[in-house]
């Protein structure tokens, strides 16, 4: 896949990816929220950071899968969308449920294992999205920065049980993420042990 190839699916990722946002937005500025603006704004968010976080566990995979090596390029792009919706999902926790107090974020950080569980997620990403630029690779050196960023499989566990613990009673889309996580972790391992039957080799370009 030639350079403009890569850059016109870089645009496409990057277009397609904002146009949730666009939509909460369309949505708010006309008032189109639903009748509690508040749960549709918090869960539409939330599961929009599961989905870009599960999408970019997934590149690596499907590159090897696929032998199409130009998709690794798309990761990183994926993953700090997965970042920005889950910062917008605590924005919207913090601001419309706890109006910005200190007091009542802890306290409710402390009681609830499910509002804890997210907490730790999003704090794991951050550290992630930071050093997700060529400078903080270089700067930390490939060995390290790829330890590092292993913990996106940590902070994905604790968003899928944070989605759970949440939904108490139809648990059947974070069973469905948990799965789907779970498949690409046993991918992982089965790649490092046994990258023979994982992985393709790049396709030839036509």
């Amino acid at each position: 896949m030639d350079v403009e190839d890569v850059k016109f699916a870089r645009l496409l990722v990057f277009v397609n990816a904002a146009v949730p946002f666009a939509l909460l937005l369309w949505d708010w500025r006309h008032a189109e929220l639903g009748a509690n603006p508040l749960e549709f704004v918090t869960h539409t968010t939330g599961m929009l950071a599961l989905i870009f976080l599960t999408l970019s566990l997934a590149v690596t995979p499907l590159r090897k899968a696929a032998g199409q090596p130009w998709l690794i390029r798309l990761r990183r792009m994926i993953g700090l969308y997965a970042f920005f919706y889950a910062a917008l999902h605590l924005l919207a926790y913090v601001w419309f449920d706890k109006t910005f107090s200190l007091g009542a974020i802890i306290d409710d950080t402390a009681r609830r294992p499910y509002i804890t569980l997210g907490m730790f997620a999003f704090f794991l990403l951050v550290p992630l999205a930071v050093t997700s630029t060529n400078r903080m690779v270089k700067l930390l050196g490939g060995a390290r920065w790829n330890r590092l960023h292993r913990a996106v499989y940590i902070a994905a566990i604790a968003g899928v049980a944070h989605y759970y613990l949440l939904v108490k009673a139809d648990t059947r889309k974070p069973v469905a993420f948990a799965i789907v996580i779970g498949a690409l972790l046993v991918y992982r391992l089965l790649n490092k042990y046994f990258p023979s039957r994982t992985e393709r080799r790049p396709a030839r370009a036509s």
